[in-house]
């Protein structure tokens, strides 16, 4: 187990439905990170941008973008995550990929699918939490939408961090940093959201704020906004076990079912 998690959020624009441009891209962002790390997060649909037009570019799981990342993940010998349009069994998903060094995926298909966008329309929501150990650290990744519902996020399995992959507009980012926020400190555990900037095809404007919160709701990283950024964060077991044992406000949660 390590008592430290280096992890590494890239804050970036999107070219719209292009993945080979967007590859490029975040290879050379990617290839910038001096610092060795174990988790590199990219934002929501990562290689597309936020398009509701799955039937022109999704990929499926033995599709280019999946065997970048799982490139990606072996040279730099680090974890990589973020979400991308899937096309499985005749169906589409906001699927987010926690791709491991070792090449080993693990896939959680968006809950929470964006009705204002019409995202229900077109995605079918994923069914199932998913939280990856990793290094000793036990991590859930979640997109988005998501972050609007804590009874989704709430930390029953006792995971020590959540993550947030993103396309969250700019008329609504107040949300997004006070939601952060609110989830880490609900959950006891880091939070971190990764969100891209710049103009989607339909003038939406994304202004990042990407962040890591400890336990307590400190701010420990924050980008600058509407700008691209890489920057690392160092997450420490010690400041988690330290405020759990001493506050035990997870002991105290309320007991409930979630029903599909």
């Amino acid at each position: 187990m390590q008592e430290q998690l280096k992890i590494a959020l890239i804050q970036t624009d999107l070219v719209w439905e292009n993945p080979k441009k967007n590859r490029k891209q975040l290879k050379e962002k990617i290839e910038s990170i001096s610092k060795t790390v174990d988790v590199i997060i990219l934002p929501e649909m990562f290689s597309t941008g936020f398009t509701m037009n799955a039937k022109e570019v999704a990929e499926t799981m033995d599709g280019k973008t999946v065997a970048w990342m799982k490139r990606r993940a072996l040279k730099t010998n680090a974890a990589i995550v973020g979400s991308l349009i899937i096309s499985e069994d005749e169906t589409y998903y906001n699927r987010l990929l926690f791709v491991e060094p070792s090449g080993k995926i693990h896939t959680y298909d968006k809950r929470h699918t964006f009705t204002l966008a019409g995202e229900d329309k077109v995605f079918t929501a994923g069914s199932k939490k998913l939280i990856v150990e990793f290094k000793g650290w036990k991590i859930c990744p979640l997109v988005c939408y998501d972050l609007r519902f804590p009874v989704w996020a709430r930390n029953i399995e006792d995971y020590d961090v959540l993550l947030y992959v993103a396309n969250w507009p700019k008329p609504r980012i107040f949300a997004w940093d006070s939601l952060l926020k609110a989830r880490a400190i609900e959950n006891m555990c880091y939070c971190i959201g990764i969100n891209r900037v710049g103009l989607d095809e339909a003038q939406n404007e994304f202004c990042g704020h990407s962040a890591t919160f400890d336990v307590l709701g400190n701010e420990i990283i924050a980008f600058k906004p509407n700008r691209e950024q890489v920057g690392v964060v160092t997450l420490e077991k010690n400041h988690i076990n330290y405020y759990r044992n001493k506050l035990k406000f997870l002991n105290d949660k309320d007991n409930f079912t979630l029903l599909p």
